[in-house]
C-alpha cells in the first residue's frame, strides 16, 4: 500500500519549514537551540540530509571533531552532515532544503508500493521504507519546534502533522508509567495534554494502567488514579523529546493525587534516543 496520507503529512512539514525559513535573520539561523550543540541552521541541515540520502545521494565524506554531546553512532552520522554545512549561511542551507524537499516529494509522489514494502533498518528497529516515512513526520515536526522555539514564532503547532507526531511520543508513555517510574500494580496515571485558544495544539487524555505488571494504554479512567498530570502541547512536547528536563518546566504542569509519583512520571518522560 502506498502511504498516501503519511506523505502527506510530510509535505505539510516540508512546506512548513521553507516557510518559517524565509522569515528568518541571518542572526536568527545561527542563534542555539534546546538540541544540545545545534543552532536553528543546524536543526534544518540535519533534515536536509537526511532526506538527500534517502532520495539516493551519498552521504558526506567530511568527518567532524569530536562533540561531548554526541552518543551514538546515529549522533555522530548526523554531526558529520550538519559540520559540513557549518559554514554556510542560513540562507544557503535553506536553497539546499527547497531543493531537496522538491525533490524529495516528487519521488514519493511517483513511487510504487513495491518501493514502499523496501525492508530497511529504522531508528526503531527493522522495518520498511513505509515505516521510516512515519518517523520522518516525527523528527521534521519536531525539529521545527525546535527552531520555532529559539526564534519565538510559533506555528504549525495543530494539524495533522502535529497529531501523528503527539500520538507517535503517546505509543512510549506505558514504558515511562510501568518501567521507568514504577507505578504499582492495579494503579493508573493519567496525564492531560491541552492546547492554547492562540497559538492551538493537540489535545489529548491519556490513561495508562498498570495490570498484573504491565502497564498499558487503556479508555476507561478509575475514579481515583494514582495521579493526575495536566500540561499543555508544547510542554509535554518538550519533555517528551528530552528538549527541556523536570526541573525546568515543573511549573508548566498541573499535579493532582499522589505528587511524589506525578514528580517520578515527570522525570522519566525523555522518549527520545
Amino acid at each position: 500500500m502506498i502511504p498516501n496520507d503519511t506523505i502527506d503529512k510530510l509535505a505539510m512539514c516540508f512546506a512548513s519549514l521553507s516557510e518559517l525559513g524565509q522569515q528568518l535573520s541571518e542572526a536568527q539561523w545561527k542563534l542555539p537551540t534546546e538540541c544540545p550543540g545545534w543552532t536553528v541552521q543546524d536543526n534544518l541541515s540535519h533534515i536536509v540530509a537526511f532526506e538527500r540520502v534517502l532520495n539516493g545521494h551519498p552521504a558526506t565524506t567530511h568527518q567532524a571533531r569530536g562533540f561531548d554531546y554526541i552518543k551514538n553512532p546515529i549522533g555522530a552520522s548526523n554531526e558529520n552532515e550538519i559540520d559540513a554545512r557549518r559554514h554556510f549561511s542560513g540562507a544557503e542551507v535553506l536553497n539546499e532544503w527547497n531543493e531537496t524537499a522538491a525533490e524529495r516529494l516528487a519521488t514519493l509522489r511517483c513511487a510504487d508500493e513495491a518501493y514502499y514494502s523496501t525492508e530497511m533498518m529504522t531508528p526503531t528497529g527493522p522495518g520498511t521504507i513505509a515505516d521510516l516515512l512515519h518517523i520522518r513526520v516525527l523528527d521534521c515536526w519536531v525539529h521545527e519546534q525546535d527552531m520555532r522555539r529559539t526564534v519565538g514564532i510559533t506555528g504549525h503547532l495543530s494539524g495533522p502533522a502535529a497529531e501523528h507526531t503527539i500520538d507517535r511520543l503517546i505509543r512510549t508513555i506505558p514504558i515511562v508509567v510501568g518501567k521507568r517510574a514504577s507505578t504499582p500494580d492495579g494503579q493508573s496515571v493519567v496525564i492531560d495534554i491541552t492546547t492554547d485558544p492562540v497559538l492551538g495544539g493537540v489535545r489529548r487524555h491519556i490513561i495508562c494502567t498498570v495490570v498484573n505488571g504491565r502497564a498499558a494504554l487503556v479508555d476507561i479512567e478509575p475514579e481515583a488514579p494514582l495521579c493526575r498530570l495536566t500540561m499543555d502541547t508544547q510542554t509535554f512536547l518538550t519533555l517528551a523529546t528530552g528538549r527541556r528536563g523536570a526541573e525546568q518546566i515543573t511549573n508548566s504542569i498541573e499535579y493532582a493525587g499522589d505528587l511524589n509519583h506525578g514528580n517520578k512520571i515527570v522525570a522519566s518522560m525523555n522518549m527520545m534516543i
